[in-house]
């Protein structure tokens, strides 16, 4: 198999909660929120790898960590061969944020107001020395709106984000972040904001715009729906940990994990006769502090299979349970 496009090994962030005077004169220890605790995941190439949990989980922290916004606790990600935790000044930062781009969960809070769509796709060139004169600029900035199908663009470049629908403005954003032609791109919940009628239209945009200029996706979001359209392979997140991992149909037709199963059995139900049928989720109470995560494995305080003795006192290990298929619970293929 070839060498994948993004590599994450052992990833840690933990984020110090800060304490009060009179905790440091007794002594008390420092406290941690464990956002990301240990996780190992490949990407390769044109492929749409999908992180998937509720709000909390690590996953908005991971792709923040890949994209160097964040700097890791420990652990090591590599692009294309290259180790970016080695990435000290802001010349090698630059040079690896041209081949990484981001695309933001809204898409209004990501632009500046006061710019032009003009501004908001030409600020990227004028940071990275693309173009190097005006004309030049301009016809990279009509060929960016024009791939996310935006036309004519001359009817859009004058105007201000606020005065787009949250569709167009997202498709702004996406044309900003290709307008760079990075090699990878971490997608935070693209299509959470917007309308449910044009949601899998920008995602088959997205998909379009992957096979025609080849980039990778690490796709972010909550919703399994959309996931399984997008991607191809998935990861479940649950308080820090990847807690199952395989390819999209496999995930989602053949799910191991106790979460996984209840995020399944979240997704709203398609057939119309049946969406006023009350279901129950195989899920109970609320997910645990990060910052107190629970002994044993970490979502036993939920698990409605939990076995005492051994669930709630020794944490499982994320082990390959078939082909391609990861999952981290003691009670795999028992429940």
């Amino acid at each position: 198999m070839a060498e994948p496009v993004l590599k994450v090994e052992n990833l840690k962030k933990y984020f110090p909660i800060k304490r009060g005077l009179l905790a440091g004169l007794r002594g008390e220890s420092q406290r941690f929120v464990r956002a990301v605790d240990g996780i190992n995941f490949e990407v390769h190439n044109q492929e749409v790898f999908a992180l998937v949990g509720e709000s909390g989980c690590g996953k908005t922290t991971t792709g923040k960590l890949v994209m160097k916004l964040l700097e890791p606790t420990d652990g090591r990600i590599h692009l294309e061969g290259q180790d970016v935790t080695e990435l000290k000044t802001q010349e090698e930062i630059k040079a690896y944020r041209k081949k990484v781009q981001m695309v933001y969960q809204d898409p209004f809070s990501s632009m500046n107001p006061r710019f032009r769509i003009y501004d908001v796709l030409e600020e990227p060139l004028l940071i990275h020395g693309i173009g190097e004169t005006k004309a030049e600029r301009e016809e990279l900035i009509y060929k960016a709106l024009e791939m996310v199908k935006i036309v004519p663009p001359e009817d859009y470049i004058g105007r201000h984000p606020h005065m787009l629908s949250g569709g167009q403005r997202q498709r702004v954003a996406i044309a900003r972040s290709l307008i760079l032609n990075p090699t990878f791109i971490v997608a935070d919940e693209p299509v959470s904001m917007l309308d449910v009628s044009i949601r899998a239209e920008v995602l088959e945009l997205m998909k379009e715009l992957k096979e025609r200029m080849g980039v990778t996706y690490l796709y972010i979001t909550h919703d399994l729906s959309t996931a399984r359209y997008f991607a191809d392979h998935i990861a479940v997140m649950y308080l820090g940990r990847i807690v199952e991992m395989g390819p999209a149909k496999v995930v989602i037709d053949n799910p191991i994990h106790p979460y996984t199963r209840a995020l399944l059995a979240a997704v709203p139900e398609p057939i119309p006769e049946r969406r006023n049928i009350i279901k129950e989720l195989p899920i109970k109470g609320e997910v645990p502090n990060a910052a107190n995560i629970p002994p044993g494995c970490r979502f036993h305080p939920r698990c409605l299979y939990m076995e005492r003795g051994l669930c709630d006192t020794k944490h499982p290990q994320l082990i390959e349970y078939e082909h391609e298929h990861w999952v981290e619970c003691w009670l795999a293929g028992k429940i």
